[in-house]
């Protein structure tokens, strides 16, 4: 039985708690990221791959992930992660396979989440991807939750939390995006 609405936002809270909780014992953000994505694939049901792309030198390039072996660099300002960054907003795609230009790392893979990563001036300066082998698997207490977990990463990385729009470029859309 599926669980219910309260008791998701609920293990939502306990896991951004537990990353919390995880990191405070050192300031590297590496050992952040590595953190991060080890329990969010380990606690989160569903997850195929989880894992953390940064610009470097204008390309996105692999992080630390958990899950089968990653695209290293992907191809600019294409795929589910590139438009993370050209919109600056989260993405939920229900069905990578009708996404245009998506990226088949893995080609199990059916839906994926992209949620951006600010730096200090708020401009992205990566993403948090995480795929699904099961179609239409993220949902809007899923993009919550992954959200709060970055923001929180944020706050703790740049002394400030991006959910009041501190250090957010003005002219961004803060639209959600669901591309079907």
């Amino acid at each position: 039985m599926p669980m219910k609405d309260d008791a998701r936002r609920a293990r939502w809270a306990r896991i951004r708690d537990q990353i919390a909780e995880l990191i405070a014992k050192t300031g590297d953000a590496a050992a952040h990221r590595a953190t991060a994505a080890a329990v969010l694939h380990h606690k989160v049901p569903g997850a195929s791959w989880t894992g953390f792309y940064l610009l470097k030198g204008g390309n996105l390039v692999v992080d630390a992930y958990q899950g089968p072996a990653a695209c290293v660099v992907l191809a600019k300002h294409t795929g589910v992660c590139w438009a993370g960054i050209d919109r600056d907003e989260t993405v939920v795609v229900p069905d990578v396979h009708a996404f245009p230009g998506h990226i088949p790392c893995d080609d199990r893979s059916r839906s994926e989440i992209v949620v951006p990563v600010r730096g200090a001036d708020g401009r992205p300066i990566g993403v948090l991807d995480v795929d699904s082998h099961r179609p239409d698997h993220f949902d809007d207490i899923d993009r919550d939750g992954y959200e709060s977990v970055v923001r929180m990463l944020e706050e703790r990385w740049f002394g400030r939390n991006n959910d009041r729009g501190l250090a957010r470029p003005r002219s961004r859309s803060r639209s959600r995006s669901r591309v079907n």
